[in-house]
Parts: structure tokens; C-alpha cells; sequence
């Protein structure tokens, strides 16, 4: 079965709803599973949980089914998210373009040409979909 992974932000920003809904179209278009993360920072130490977090999902749009919600502690949240990802053994990621932008500053640091989409193919084995939400 395909599994569809989308990191958000807790509360939901207007940015993570766009993602999400992204996500969530693409996992009902693939009859996939869906995995809801939110990375809580040690460093903000803001103590969201997983029924928080659902509560959030599912207010915006319903129950969803098949989906599951994570929330992970961790120093960064690309390093955490990279982490879920493979764990997941995710088959696709939605990423909003201003997570995405992070990444690439993370992989600069790197790599001498940071290509996010072709670094999750080649390392992870999946599709990366950026969604840019309208400002």
C-alpha cells in the first residue's frame, strides 16, 4: 500500500493547510495511508499530542481514513522529519515550498548542489510534492 507523509506545523498555519489538503487528496487518490506529522522541538518544548494534533486535522477536514498522526521531539525539524520519512518507508511526501526552502538551506550545508526532490528520490526512494500555499 502507498504512504503518503506530510509534516505540519501546530497549530495548523495557513501554509500547513494547504500542504495538508494536498496530502490528503493525494492520499484519497491513491486509496493510500496517510501519516500526519508534527516535529515538537526540544528547544520550544511545546508538548503537543498526537489527539491535539488529530483533533486540528479533523476539524479542517473530517475524519480521514486510514491516516495515523505523529508527533516527534527532535533538535531539527528537517533531520527529524528526513527520519520519520524513512521510517515510514514513505512512498510520497507533501511539503509545503517554505519547508522545502529550509531543506535546502540544511542541505547546503552539505551538498554543492541541493535539490531537495532529487535528494529524498535518491536517498529515500520517494516522490516529493511541494505545495506553495498563495501568501
Amino acid at each position: 500500500m502507498t504512504r503518503v507523509v506530510v509534516p505540519v506545523r501546530y497549530p495548523l498555519s495557513k501554509h500547513s493547510r494547504a500542504t495538508l489538503e494536498e496530502a490528503v487528496r493525494v492520499a484519497r487518490e491513491r486509496d493510500a495511508e496517510l501519516t500526519v506529522l508534527h516535529v515538537d522541538l526540544y528547544q520550544s518544548n511545546r508538548g503537543v499530542t498526537r489527539t491535539e494534533l488529530k483533533r486540528a486535522v479533523e476539524a479542517e477536514f473530517g475524519p480521514l481514513v486510514r491516516a495515523r498522526y505523529v508527533v516527534r521531539r527532535g533538535f531539527l525539524v528537517e533531520e527529524t522529519i528526513l527520519e520519520e520519512v524513512a521510517a515510514e518507508e514513505a512512498d510520497i511526501v507533501v511539503i509545503g515550498s517554505k519547508q522545502a526552502s529550509r531543506w535546502r538551506r540544511m542541505l547546503r550545508r552539505f551538498l554543492d548542489d541541493p535539490d531537495i526532490d532529487v535528494f529524498l528520490r535518491e536517498k529515500l526512494d520517494c516522490t516529493v510534492i511541494t505545495v506553495r500555499a498563495d501568501d
